[in-house]
């Protein structure tokens, strides 16, 4: 994605290279507090009609980066005081950077409680749910396979099946490509796929460190397979049905479509005035009402069921 404003800075890194980024990020934003030069003019207004300033950086998920880099660029065509960075790096990378006070927003698709080693840390941050994305498995576009079940793709995943002519496809090796330790993607669907189970240490397929990285990968290829939130979803790639059931927002809203999760943007428990009028407007009608959808993601006000941090769902 290019944008002509220079203000807007759009970076999606990971590791070293996000600690190094951070760093000098930390050093022009003054610590990780906004700067919060003008007061809102009442808090009944528009995001808009406010006239706030400050920086925000907000680190983290890679599925969830697309929505927050469109939000962030329509935010500051109104805000034009505030600067909004947005950078990858995974779940992992969100939630430390925002548990240690780092950034002003964490960017997940896992709850904190399942990252932080000390569950009472979640309870020191905001948990601000901004969206539900649907992931789901995809191959190369000429794998001549369409529908996989859970214990399929679990073998697949744990290095037990390795032909796709195991599961109704050509005699070809399988070429597994998965996410690194740490996203919250992968964190996801090993949820929803292994159910528990470990992979074998003797399993290595090789990782990626982003959503947009796997979608090349798996375009060129062959006999490959991974996962992606849907908002990554293309031509480039095949999404597969799971269980008969296709990936479609209609089936994540009633958990006919198991694979899951909500997009956190987690803040600290008092953010400062520009952060907190960001999330504010990440969850106007503004973005939930028209952006979510528009950029391949599912309102959490749609949704039937809801679920908790230790995986339990019941119906709305």
């Amino acid at each position: 994605m290019s944008h002509s404003m220079s203000r807007r800075k759009f970076v999606t890194i990971s590791g070293a290279s996000l600690a190094a980024t951070l760093g000098l990020g930390l050093a022009a934003c003054g610590g990780s507090s906004d700067t919060d030069s003008n007061a809102s003019k009442s808090d009944s207004s528009s995001s808009s009609s406010k006239e706030v300033s400050g920086n925000i950086t907000a680190v983290g998920s890679t599925a969830l980066q697309p929505l927050v880099e469109a939000a962030a660029e329509q935010y500051m065509n109104e805000n034009p005081g505030v600067q909004i960075t947005v950078q990858g790096g995974g779940s992992g990378q969100g939630i430390t950077q925002i548990a240690q006070g780092a950034v002003q927003i964490g960017d997940s698709d896992v709850f904190a409680e399942e990252k932080l080693e000390n569950k009472d840390d979640a309870k020191k941050l905001k948990d601000n749910k901004v969206a539900v994305v649907g992931m789901g498995p995809v191959v190369h576009p000429d794998v001549k396979v369409d529908n996989l079940t859970i214990d399929q793709l679990k073998g697949i995943f744990t290095g037990k099946v390795t032909n796709w002519k195991e599961v109704g496809g050509d005699d070809k090796e399988i070429v597994v490509i998965n996410r690194a330790a740490g996203s919250g993607t992968r964190a996801t669907f090993e949820s929803a796929v292994l159910g528990g189970d470990k992979v074998p240490e003797d399993f290595k397929p090789q990782e990626q460190d982003s959503s947009g990285t796997v979608v090349k990968m798996v375009a060129q290829t062959p006999n490959s397979i991974s996962y992606l939130a849907f908002s990554y979803f293309s031509d480039d790639v095949k999404a597969l049905k799971v269980g008969g059931v296709e990936p479609k927002d209609k089936n994540v809203e009633t958990n006919d479509w198991t694979i899951w999760a909500y997009e956190h943007m987690y803040t600290a428990a008092k953010p400062g005035a520009a952060t907190a009028d960001f999330i504010k407007y990440m969850l106007s009608d503004d973005v939930q009402g028209t952006l979510v959808k528009k950029t391949g993601y599912i309102s959490t006000k749609g949704m039937k069921v809801e679920r908790d941090a230790d995986g339990n769902v019941k119906k709305l």
